[in-house]
């Protein structure tokens, strides 16, 4: 029952090229960063990923983007990435834009065995006609676009029909978890983890602090172990390494600070 792995280029050995992964975090909250930079050693290529966001210029997973590893993102914003939007409309990536809230549940039913879920999101939109450029030919062009989905009127108010996400992997990120792969999340860094744990086959969380089996009160356990196949505890550097998206900066009579 120890799903305790000793590091983290053990724990992602077993990804494989053109494997599918579901990643936790929101911006750079949150986000694996030791196991996203296991797999950039590793090397798999023609990854599938289902993130929110698909990080920044050169921080995760920026860094298996600028490295031409990623062939595929389903995401909900991609605006703070420079090279995911060179990528994207060379023709290099292809990119399926969701609503935020959509993604979120398309993680959740895949991991509770829901195929697929109505709703209100994306009515009257691209996202329910179709149309959306999914890929570019790098002259304009649109090579692969969203096909039409199902719509359904309940009550009076119409619904899309969108698909739930499995995935062959998820990689995420708690503040504690014990070794049979209970997990809690700190504060915001919640966000996607646990949605992102559910939808992967193979999911492995990377910890900041491991805690023996009992000590978490399971009241406070946001995703239980059964989710859970592999736990890597961080160093302590590892827990130090949290980059800021963006400093922002507050105006006094003084000046700025």
């Amino acid at each position: 029952m120890d799903k305790v792995i000793a590091s983290a280029s053990e724990a992602v050995a077993a990804v494989f090229d053109g494997a599918s992964l579901a990643v936790g975090g929101f911006g750079l909250c949150g986000i694996p960063s030791a196991l996203i930079q296991a797999l950039f050693e590793q090397g798999a290529r023609d990854l599938v990923v289902v993130s929110n966001n698909c990080g920044v210029d050169d921080w995760g997973l920026g860094l298996l983007l600028e490295a031409g590893r990623i062939t595929r993102a389903t995401s909900s914003y991609v605006g703070e990435n420079k090279e995911f939007a060179r990528q994207y409309l060379a023709g290099e990536i292809e990119l399926e834009l969701v609503p935020q809230g959509t993604l979120a549940e398309r993680l959740r039913a895949g991991g509770c065995g829901i195929p697929a879920f109505f709703t209100p999101a994306g009515v009257g939109t691209q996202i329910a006609e179709g149309g959306l450029p999914w890929r570019y030919d790098g002259a304009g062009g649109v090579t692969a676009a969203s096909p039409p989905k199902e719509v359904r009127e309940f009550h009076g108010t119409e619904y899309v029909l969108e698909e739930a996400i499995t995935t062959d992997f998820a990689l995420v990120r708690a503040v504690r978890g014990d070794r049979h792969g209970n997990l809690v999340f700190a504060r915001s860094a919640r966000n996607f983890n646990p949605l992102a744990a559910m939808a992967g086959r193979v999911t492995v969380a990377e910890v900041e602090e491991l805690v023996e089996p009992g000590e978490l009160d399971p009241d406070t356990v946001h995703l239980p172990g059964v989710f859970v196949q592999s736990v890597v505890p961080l160093t302590a550097a590892e827990v130090d390494e949290k980059r800021i998206e963006k400093v922002i900066v507050h105006q006094t009579t003084g000046g700025w600070e």
